[in-house]
């Protein structure tokens, strides 16, 4: 042990800093291998400890709960190590080439359902060659990418019971949402396989499909969009179950003077669904909403209520879809079913409602106007757009056709 932390400080005192990429590719390789070696150690350590009854020495229960305690590691973490060490050891090929340090941590707990209790007794029961199969998957492991080995996997654990029970997919589903003090959402979920690619094809095809020049976010981001947007496009065609007596809709309760005034105002408006939001926000909802006016008395009793007015009639909205196609931000093609029009001088600045002072914007870039960016139509007819600092964003010019400069030669 005193060698390998002998070894280990003097890697760390070692000045990485300016190295080219080929350098640091050339020491990044072994120290991965290394990587996948004391990982193999420390789940073949665990498992001992398991065996030996180690955790009781510390008064824990199992090695998981003494993982969480003493080594701080998160409940899945600790679990996997543990079911990691189980692993290694009931398949001897694998642990030799995670000793080697060819398979990854990630990959032997991909391996881990081999050998669960039931599949073991299934495998035995049927006859199964244990030993071909842990030569596989070492295989595998070592040479073939982590996605084809969770298919070998699979293939190996429903061809276990080929003839067995197909599953409800409606019992492999789960969605849990927690909403933050700040509004904002956390979710997890779980899909079965067809319901989960019918989830990457509809985000997929929003996703492919709004992808403007000099967009820098990430894949993550980008999918988040494409989820808000799937959702936008659900509510505006107004095909879902009714709720609330009403067809379902984003619902913003805000006050007059907050709702005029130009001031961020935060959390000055709530939702349908309790969450505060800033006036800023709620302005940026109603640019292409309806409007309530309601009197509340002095307890906050209704006293009056109007009626419900469209900010954009619909008149004048398909006037705006056929005049600019889609959204008018500079290099973005988002069809206009996917946009809100969007008032060039906010009516509650005092811009009037009209053809003139409308434009189409996506969800995108409806928020990016909202908090400094600008959009508008020169004397030509030719949208600009501005950012926050005063600079236009200018697309690149467009290279002709190979066939078409040929030919103009």
């Amino acid at each position: 042990m005193q060698q390998l932390e002998e070894a280990l400080d003097a890697l760390a005192a070692e000045r990485i800093e300016g190295l080219f990429g080929p350098a640091l590719l050339e020491r990044l390789a072994p120290l991965l291998a290394m990587h996948n070696r004391l990982a193999a150690e420390v789940a073949r350590t665990v498992r001992q400890c398991e065996l030996a009854g180690a955790a009781e020495h510390d008064g824990k229960a199992s090695m998981a709960s003494w993982l969480r305690g003493h080594a701080r590691l998160p409940a899945g973490a600790a679990n996997q190590l543990v079911r990691n060490g189980r692993t290694l050891a009931q398949l001897p090929a694998v642990a030799s080439a995670a000793a080697r340090g060819d398979v990854s941590p990630e990959s032997v707990s991909a391996i881990a359902p081999v050998v669960a209790p039931d599949n073991l007794a299934a495998a035995h029961a049927q006859g199964v060659d244990l030993p071909g199969v842990d030569a596989t998957l070492a295989e595998v492991a070592a040479t073939r990418p982590h996605a084809e080995l969770r298919q070998v996997v699979n293939h190996y654990l429903t061809r276990l019971d080929p003839d067995g029970p197909e599953p409800d997919p409606t019992e492999q589903r789960s969605l849990t949402m927690a909403k933050h003090t700040d509004g904002s959402l956390s979710f997890r979920g779980e899909l079965d396989a067809v319901g989960g690619e019918k989830f990457q094809a509809a985000l997929e095809s929003i996703l492919q499909a709004s992808r403007p020049a000099g967009d820098t976010r990430t894949r993550a981001q980008q999918s988040a969009d494409a989820l808000v947007q799937l959702c936008d496009n659900a509510l505006a065609a107004g095909n879902l179950p009714i709720l609330r007596t009403q067809k379902p809709h984003v619902v913003v309760r805000v006050d007059l003077q907050d709702l005029v005034d130009p001031a961020t105002g935060p959390s000055a408006a709530q939702t349908g669904f309790g969450t505060l939001i800033s006036a800023a926000r709620a302005r940026w909802l109603a640019c292409d909403g309806g409007i309530t006016r309601i009197v509340l008395g002095p307890e906050g009793q209704p006293l009056d209520m109007g009626r419900t007015h469209r900010v954009v009639p619909h008149h004048l909205r398909r006037a705006v879809e056929a005049r600019d196609a889609g959204c008018v931000f500079a290099g973005c093609d988002a069809p206009s079913h996917w946009c809100d029009v969007h008032h060039l001088v906010h009516w509650a600045d005092g811009g009037d409602t009209s053809l003139e002072n409308s434009g189409l914007l996506c969800e995108r870039h409806h928020t990016k106007v909202h908090h400094g960016f600008r959009v508008e139509r020169d004397s030509g007819g030719r949208w600009r757009t501005w950012r926050p600092d005063g600079t236009e964003i200018l697309l690149l010019p467009r290279i002709p056709d190979q066939t078409t400069r040929s030919r103009a030669g």
